[in-house]
């Protein structure tokens, strides 16, 4: 067995920033930053996984540092490994809490709503993949219900209106054919 600690010493440029930061330099917090911020940065983000998020995890674990300073212990190890031990905790922490997992699985119902009614764009055309030949395949009453839906931008309420028929025969027409259609592409 070597005597060789097992614990890397901190470089002497290392030792005079964390003497720097515990005395409350500000100046060396923008060393600081610019020499540690991307590693942490992306610590966080592999666990984050949302880059707005990361980035209020990052400021977060920032203050943390500045705010514990007096308590990092040169002996326990370097800076990075115990600034990085913050930064993941805090990720951790972050994915963990309430708000995180709700605001991940949900999205704004004005998202949602922005979403649905946008329309395609108008390079898309849905004829251009094979879509509308594979759609004359289907009995006239399922094939003019999809042309409606899907080629005409129609709701099944207009559609329903705009045919004449009930809502329920539109709606059982159009999931008929789609189960369909999807043999057919298979």
């Amino acid at each position: 067995m070597s005597d060789q600690p097992l614990i890397s010493t901190p470089t002497a440029a290392e030792a005079v920033l964390v003497e720097r930061l515990r005395a409350r330099d500000q100046s060396a917090m923008t060393e600081f930053y610019d020499r540690y911020s991307a590693a942490l940065f992306g610590v966080i983000q592999r666990i984050v996984k949302d880059e707005e998020e990361s980035e209020d995890v990052l400021q977060e674990a920032l203050v943390k540092i500045w705010h514990s300073m007096a308590s990092y212990d040169t002996s326990r190890g370097r800076l990075f490994t115990w600034v990085v031990n913050i930064s993941r905790n805090l990720a951790i922490d972050k994915i963990r809490s309430r708000q995180h997992r709700v605001s991940s699985r949900t999205q704004g119902l004005d998202d949602s709503l922005a979403a649905q009614r946008q329309a395609a764009p108008d390079s898309f055309r849905p004829e251009h993949v094979g879509l509308l030949e594979i759609t004359r395949k289907l009995v006239p009453e399922q094939r003019q219900v999809i042309d409606l839906l899907y080629f005409g931008g129609f709701t099944q309420s207009e559609a329903a209106e705009e045919l004449n028929l009930p809502l329920g025969t539109v709606k059982t027409r159009a999931r008929t054919a789609l189960k369909i259609l999807a043999k057919l592409i298979r």
